[in-house]
């Protein structure tokens, strides 16, 4: 059952944005949609969405916990999460704590190599251009964001970093490496915004050696390995223990 809302203010590839009788809140709807290289491939996968947000839920109200801002108000339902209204940077900011992906195709560095400090990589939003990669000088180019700005949102990403890779060692999984959206709210407050899942992080399952088999996250759907929402909904079991009863908000 979906709370009440407004009217639809954008969709993207995996969430619907809408209206709330609170001008700077708004209602985030999680979909059943998968889709990769660019949305060149998609899916509809069953239960999709209630795993990403019930995931992301846990995950906001750990980093809370420690004391980064986020978006995140609390759950609306199953698929529906209340989250304060922010205008979002275009850059996706990308954390690697393994080399993997197309750090491995784009350069000469083995898969699986150990990266300490791990690197940060910025990209602009933009699928007509592809997500470039980004270096400091373009983004000041480009008038993104200023110095000031541009070393806030490297210190939120590392000390996001900081609270999650331990915390998914614990249960037994390796962050790879993940994407982060960031955004200002009316304030002009720096947030952790979008959602934090398999999704959006490379996690790989400790319990197994095969490279394959360990695969817990969105490349599962990449490299049609199938059995991509069992190792969602293991994650989502593993996560739960740790942080079992995300706060309702309705």
């Amino acid at each position: 059952m979906s709370p009440d809302h407004g009217a639809l203010l954008y969709e993207g590839k995996a969430k619907r944005i809408y209206t709330t009788d609170h001008p700077e809140q708004v209602l985030v709807e999680y979909k059943n949609d998968a889709t990769a290289f660019n949305a060149q491939k998609k899916a509809q996968l069953e239960d999709k969405g209630r795993l990403n947000c019930q995931i992301s839920a846990r995950l906001f109200e750990l980093l809370e916990a420690q004391g980064i801002p986020c978006h995140y108000l609390g759950l609306a339902g199953d698929t529906w999460m209340l989250v304060q209204r922010v205008e979002v940077i275009p850059l996706e900011v990308v954390l690697r704590n393994i080399a993997t992906g197309s750090l491995c195709r784009q350069t000469p560095i083995q898969e699986g190599t150990r990266i300490d400090p791990a690197l940060l990589d910025l990209y602009y939003k933009d699928d007509d251009l592809g997500d470039p990669l980004l270096t400091d000088a373009r983004v000041r180019l480009m008038g993104l964001v200023d110095d000031a700005r541009l070393s806030e949102i490297e210190q939120l990403a590392r000390r996001i970093n900081g609270v999650l890779q331990p915390f998914f060692d614990g249960l037994e999984l390796q962050l790879v490496d993940f994407k982060l959206e960031l955004g200002l709210n009316k304030a002009g407050e720096l947030l952790l915004a979008d959602e934090i899942s398999p999704d959006t992080c490379r996690l790989w399952d400790q319990r197994s050696r095969d490279a394959n088999d360990r695969i817990m996250d969105k490349d599962r759907f990449r490299k049609d390995l199938g059995g991509v929402m069992q190792a969602y909904g293991e994650v989502l079991k593993r996560v739960h223990t740790a942080c079992p009863n995300p706060r309702n908000c309705l």
